[in-house]
């Protein structure tokens, strides 16, 4: 008995640094490591993607485009997007756990719209790697320092890198630009680094960055966090380093209202665990 509560309170504390919310464990590190199933769109936005531009994008990570079956072995333990892409074979769907009217038609598991005889249909992609290469990465701890590839040395061409940031529940993640040297351009089309406020690149947008002034300071709403990094075919820069630390709650309303004062800092208020 005394076993069984204390693997009851070790799973609850774990679920609490996951994100609990809805009764769905969403986008665990766990999911992260033990499904290898990842979303991946165009770098021209949503639904741009052909049946062979999103197996190339897969493949270039090392990876291959789901199969229906990994895209549902995902699903049952929290991978859940509301965004069609190609999957292997030519079919494409999204993933739902949690039924919303406004995604999934109300209902829950993979919305599947079949095998697709047009190869040629723009959609998004999911990706199968259970082995995901260096080039990015997923952070728990509560300071960590991360760096562009190759830094101090200046990035390489066509680089696609995502770093997962995942707090434990109730903390909020401050992110801080060390160092910043990024292609620029004037609408940051070419190489540019993205920061979302959420596990994934699809919803939570904060910002997209270029060029070699430093971003400012950005708090999170919640205790998740995403970090993009694209660069293309041609010219490369110094890279970047990035800090992050966590910030508990706080103990009084009036330390909240002093913390987004300090500093050159974007804080964005908002729910805990927001995704």
């Amino acid at each position: 008995m005394i076993m069984l509560i204390f693997f009851f309170v070790l799973l609850w504390d774990e679920a609490q640094s996951w994100g609990f919310k809805d009764g769905v464990l969403r986008n665990s590190i766990w999911l992260e490591r033990a499904a290898g199933v990842y979303h991946r769109e165009s770098r021209a936005g949503k639904y741009q993607l052909t049946y062979a531009e999103a197996k190339t994008v897969c493949e270039y990570e090392g990876g291959q485009l789901a199969t229906y079956q990994q895209m549902e072995a995902a699903r049952k333990i929290g991978f859940h997007l509301c965004a069609a892409g190609w999957m292997a074979k030519g079919r494409v769907g999204y993933p739902i756990v949690k039924a919303r009217p406004n995604c999934g038609f109300g209902k829950t598991g993979i919305v599947d719209y079949g095998i697709r005889l047009n190869r040629s249909e723009r959609w998004d992609a999911y990706c199968y790697n259970p082995h995901a290469k260096e080039c990015g990465g997923i952070f728990t701890g509560a300071k960590h320092i991360f760096k562009s590839p190759g830094y101090p040395n200046e990035y390489e061409n066509e680089q696609i890198c995502y770093w997962h940031i995942r707090l434990k529940y109730g903390q909020r993640i401050h992110l801080q630009f060390l160092d910043f040297d990024v292609e620029d351009d004037t609408a940051c089309m070419a190489d540019f680094l993205e920061v979302y406020d959420s596990y994934d690149d699809v919803t939570g947008f904060v910002g997209r960055y270029c060029g070699d002034e430093l971003p400012d300071d950005i708090i999170s709403t919640g205790n998740l966090m995403t970090i993009k990094f694209l660069s293309d075919a041609s010219v490369t820069a110094g890279g970047f380093q990035i800090k992050y630390i966590a910030i508990d709650p706080p103990s009084k309303p009036n330390d909240e209202k002093n913390a987004t004062s300090q500093g050159n800092t974007n804080f964005l208020a908002g729910k805990f665990g927001i995704m």
